[in-house]
């Protein structure tokens, strides 16, 4: 297994310099100049040139990425060109609060997801399955800002019961209080995820249990819940690994537009306040950040597929 680890790890070093360069020239190709945030009305040709220069940004970009991906490496991820704050200790920063609400909400999704899509495929074409295959159509449809919006609408504005934005209440630093603040984003979170997460497990469900194995269960006198519980749920975790392995890079890079909605202080927010002011360097490393992310996630479901399916051999 520690060969496997090994070489996949080396192979993901190619694949995330092709990222790096990709992402680098796209953020370069961008419209807009970072040097026209410290740009005034006062300033001449010769000043706004020289911060050009200071900056870097008169060399050519081939230049720009390998100083870059040498400081990157080195361990200095650059300073925001809005905060004036290293990259790094901003990202760092945010990290808590994003891992906690994502945690939070990839947790209860698979929590809710995995019972209640099996019980729809067991009841296949009943009354329960189109329940539920309806509640999961219409998650995946509604936009998550409008869905974000109604609930604060209905229990922050109307109902007043939850706080509407931010992660902690001013004057107030207690767990309860953060865990108010959470309530809201991470039901939408979680609505979205288990309405996508469904769609897939209820698929796997019915297959499996389309299976000989299982009519030879009920053959003996099996109830349909152990059938499920101790023959199904093995073979059906290998979507939900899968889901696990595509979901791992949110825990760092945050949900974007959820996050923006609540004001919740996390890596999501950071990432579109910096695309709206053009902070290449921050970008930059949420971008890294997530890449890196993805490939450890792969990872750990190759190695999560080999321990629930021993008939799959990843560890060669």
């Amino acid at each position: 297994m520690h060969k496997y680890i090994l070489r996949r790890i080396l192979q993901a070093i190619p694949l995330l310099i092709v990222i790096s360069i990709v992402s680098f020239a796209l953020i370069k190709l961008a419209p807009g100049d970072p040097v026209s945030s410290f740009v005034t009305p006062d300033m001449s040709p010769e000043d706004v040139e020289r911060i050009r220069q200071n900056m870097g940004l008169d060399q050519p970009i081939y230049v720009q990425y390998w100083h870059w991906l040498v400081n990157m490496l080195s361990g200095d991820w650059g300073y925001s060109l809005v905060n004036h704050r290293p990259v790094l200790t901003l990202i760092m920063e945010r990290l808590p609060a994003t891992i906690g609400l994502m945690g939070s909400a990839l947790f209860l999704s698979l929590l809710i997801s995995v019972p209640l899509s099996m019980y729809a495929a067991a009841r296949k074409n009943k009354a329960a399955d189109k329940v539920l295959s309806l509640i999961s159509y219409i998650g995946i449809s509604i936009p998550s800002f409008w869905f974000g919006i109604m609930l604060i609408y209905l229990f922050a504005v109307k109902l007043q019961w939850l706080p509407s934005m931010g992660m902690r209440t001013i004057g107030v630093n207690s767990f309860l209080d953060v865990v108010k603040h959470g309530i809201l984003p991470c039901t939408v979170l979680v609505f979205m995820n288990v309405s996508v997460y469904m769609r897939y497990i209820r698929s796997q469900t019915i297959s499996q249990l389309e299976e000989d194995y299982v009519q030879i269960q009920y053959a003996y006198g099996s109830t349909t819940g152990t059938v499920l519980v101790r023959h199904v749920l093995k073979n059906t975790l290998l979507p939900v690994i899968t889901i696990f392995g595509m979901s791992f890079p949110e825990l760092i890079a945050g949900a974007f537009i959820t996050e923006s909605v609540f004001s919740w202080p996390g890596m999501g927010a950071l990432g579109i306040t910096s695309v709206f002011a053009l902070d290449y360097p921050v970008i930059m490393g949420i971008t890294m950040i997530s890449s890196v992310m993805l490939v450890i996630g792969n990872l750990l479901a190759d190695i999560l597929y080999g321990i629930v399916d021993p008939r799959i051999k990843t560890m060669k």
